[in-house]
């Protein structure tokens, strides 16, 4: 496994556990409502939670996989919902600026965990 992918998979994992136990973490970022204590609202800090749990499961099956297929499987993963959020984000936060600044973070952390695959390799492995 390449120092990059499994470091990135820690990533992947400790931010997922961050927005899991403090959803302003990413409402905040995107423009999401938040209380007047600033901590995310009870209508977005359990979606938050979801994306936080999904990303922390995904980063430990990247950091943990012990053969490349398993970790190219996991990876591959990460970087459909990554390219997910990105569309999806990119599409419905509230304004135009927060959209382009979340797709554009979730697009650089799917190439970036692409590139942690090896490049051209990647897509030779993956079939």
């Amino acid at each position: 496994m390449s120092a990059l992918n499994r470091t990135l998979g820690a990533a992947t994992t400790a931010y997922g556990v961050a927005i899991l136990l403090r959803p302003q973490w990413l409402a905040r970022p995107c423009g999401l409502p938040t209380a007047p204590d600033g901590s995310a609202t009870a209508d977005t800090a359990p979606l938050i939670r979801m994306v936080g749990a999904r990303d922390a499961v995904i980063g430990v099956a990247i950091t943990c996989a012990t053969g490349d297929r398993a970790r190219r499987v996991a990876t591959w993963c990460r970087i459909g919902c990554d390219i997910g959020d990105a569309a999806i984000l990119g599409a419905c936060l509230p304004s135009k600026a927060h959209r382009a600044k979340a797709a554009s973070i979730a697009l650089a952390w799917a190439a970036l965990n692409a590139y942690s695959l090896g490049g051209a390799e990647t897509c030779r492995g993956a079939r």
